[in-house]
């Protein structure tokens, strides 16, 4: 990766802190504890993957800067939302994140769950609100909706609870990672470009091969990490799919076997940018930051 990315990255990065901190209710606002349990879990932590690939995305189609602001901190409320219920007794009862105690274990459990619903819900107060064409503002709550609900994340989800201790093919795998964490990441990649314009039929068929090549990626490298990494590199617990008997490409296919596959998604990521050319520059290098990355 080259410094001109990692100088956009980080740019782009604190552009999305700053975002966050601004379209978050303060603590000045009642309810207080809610918003401070809010903002607790939102800011200062994260790689920001999905708002980095809303701005490189973006800058396919020349999107206005307030537009990607907006759209990319709408983004990072619903992952960060997805969080703070994942860690839940109730889910994956788990208390680090990010380095820092979950929001269930900082609070409490009902304030876990309330932060979750107004984060959820202020991603689209978010995306309506600010400048910007109505059809495009619509055509962009619908993309997450869709993402973030039983067709995407959500589904991802319930499919993940009920397959712990099972044997999955690496079909069923694939279907289940392609919901609970490809959805959101194919949103974000497509909210970039609506930001600029809806795109045509072509450059959406592109666009959703890389986003496809990308989601399944990331979750192969998370599986990876969480088998070899440790808790104080990841932020989170460590060996914990492991220890919850549940389903991974580690567990299926090996770890030099997920190297590989990892490594040949990143390629189709990058083969899947060819019609737009240099102009995509930034979500080829994510692809490499996604597959390279070590936490």
């Amino acid at each position: 990766m080259s410094q001109d990315f990692q100088t956009w990255m980080k740019h782009t990065q604190h552009t999305c802190e700053q975002a966050l901190d601004e379209l978050i209710p303060g603590t000045d606002a009642t309810p207080q504890q809610l918003h401070e349990a809010m903002r607790y879990t939102a800011l200062d932590g994260g790689k920001r993957v999905r708002p980095l690939l809303v701005y490189a995305a973006g800058q396919l189609f020349d999107a206005p800067p307030e537009l990607l602001k907006r759209a990319a901190a709408a983004v990072e409320m619903i992952h960060v939302y997805s969080l703070v219920h994942d860690d839940m007794p109730c889910m994956d009862d788990d208390d680090l994140r990010r380095g820092k105690p979950t929001v269930h274990i900082r609070y409490n459990e009902a304030t876990a769950l309330l932060v979750g619903d107004a984060l959820q819900a202020q991603a689209f107060i978010t995306l309506s609100e600010g400048p910007g064409d109505a059809a495009n503002k619509l055509a962009m709550v619908k993309v997450l909706a869709q993402a973030s609900g039983s067709l995407g994340m959500c589904g991802g989800q319930a499919i993940d609870l009920a397959s712990v201790g099972l044997a999955l093919s690496r079909e069923q795998l694939e279907q289940m990672h392609r919901l609970k964490t490809g959805a959101l990441l194919r949103a974000s990649v497509m909210l970039g470009a609506i930001c600029g314009k809806l795109p045509d039929a072509t450059e959406t068929e592109a666009l959703h091969a890389y986003a496809g090549a990308i989601g399944l990626a990331f979750q192969v490298v998370d599986d990876i990490l969480d088998a070899t990494a440790d808790s104080a590199t990841l932020g989170k617990t460590a060996g914990k799919d492991a220890a919850d008997n549940k389903p991974t490409y580690v567990s299926l296919l090996g770890l030099d076997a997920s190297r590989q596959l990892a490594g040949q998604l990143c390629r189709d990521a990058h083969k899947a940018l060819l019609p737009f050319g240099e102009k995509a520059h930034y979500l080829h290098d994510l692809a490499d930051l996604i597959v390279q990355r070590q936490a």
